[in-house]
């Protein structure tokens, strides 16, 4: 079974206007209200490829109500804790350029977050959790840690979606995939990168630091998976970019989805080049018709770094 963990999912209210004008009534042209969360993403991705999963995280309110309804609407599978405040609504203008106003988040009690790890008791060697998104305003910065104790207590996998420092502290305990940009990784060593054999070198450190796979997402310039065998490449596929939102949950969902399936780390590649591309060129995420037509531009091939 894969887990998604979403720990401040959102309700996503998206306006559409021709002009945004500061100080002034301003009238939409089109709006819509999604269930957010990079987790929530990564879960919606797995349904598209019909690869079972299920959804954590804290969810409150008459906002939280929304999220669980809108994903069950979609036969999602959601084990959500319930908690007294109300999850957080995100707002996303989209105008002459986009902006977005994103909430903080709801606090939850030592009572609501103890009863959210008792989930992880159920978790068994084979199972994989996807740990993705910010945290709550009131939780600790070393959460994420702390879970990662209780998934590898059960000797479950785990794949975590973070950069930075946070990213560098999680290699030793050897998540399945990791998959910075070559922005993210650049910034990470405080390098600047001379072409594609530059950012396969720094990304073999992730390998060397203690990642079992390590993915590259590089937007137009296509993607990189290093393994500890190989490095392999894949052009981006042409195509219209529309929504960069969700395309890298999309990415992780297509990966590890595959492999939970396959254990064929070039299939996850091809299927998680495949979803993010899918979703990029969708005005929400991807679908399976979408995921389907980008498959065969995929084209991989090895990458030799001497």
């Amino acid at each position: 079974m894969i887990y998604t963990v979403t720990v401040n999912p959102s309700i996503d209210y998206i306006v559409q206007l021709k002009e945004l004008t500061l100080g002034q009534v301003n009238r939409m042209a089109y709006d819509t209200k999604l269930p957010g969360g990079k987790g929530i993403n990564v879960s919606r991705i797995l349904k598209e490829l019909e690869q079972p999963n299920t959804a954590w995280g804290f969810i409150g309110g008459f906002t939280g109500k929304f999220v669980e309804g809108r994903l069950q609407q979609q036969n999602l599978q959601t084990d959500f804790t319930e908690i007294s405040a109300d999850t957080r609504i995100n707002v996303k203008i989209k105008a002459q350029n986009e902006t977005e106003i994103n909430g903080q988040g709801p606090k939850v009690s030592d009572a609501e977050v103890a009863k959210f790890k008792d989930k992880f008791s159920v978790l068994h060697a084979g199972d994989v959790v996807i740990l993705s998104g910010s945290l709550l305003p009131n939780l600790s910065s070393d959460f994420y840690f702390e879970l990662i104790e209780l998934i590898k207590a059960h000797q479950a996998e785990f794949v975590i979606d973070t950069t930075g420092e946070s990213l560098l502290k999680t290699l030793k305990e050897q998540p399945l995939v990791v998959k910075p940009n070559h922005h993210e990784l650049a910034e990470l060593f405080g390098v600047k990168f001379d072409g594609l054999k530059d950012i396969a070198l720094y990304g073999q450190k992730l390998l060397e630091k203690g990642a079992k796979h390590v993915l590259i997402s590089m937007a137009g310039d296509g993607g990189l998976l290093i393994t500890p065998t190989k490095t392999y490449y894949s052009p981006a596929p042409k195509g219209k970019v529309i929504n960069s939102v969700g395309a890298g949950d999309s990415m992780i969902g297509g990966f590890v989805g595959t492999y939970a399936a396959t254990h064929n780390s070039l299939e996850s590649f091809k299927y998680g080049l495949a979803c993010g591309s899918a979703t990029a060129f969708s005005e929400d995420l991807a679908d399976r018709k979408k995921i389907s037509e980008i498959l065969p531009q995929i084209k991989i091939q090895e990458f030799k770094l001497d």
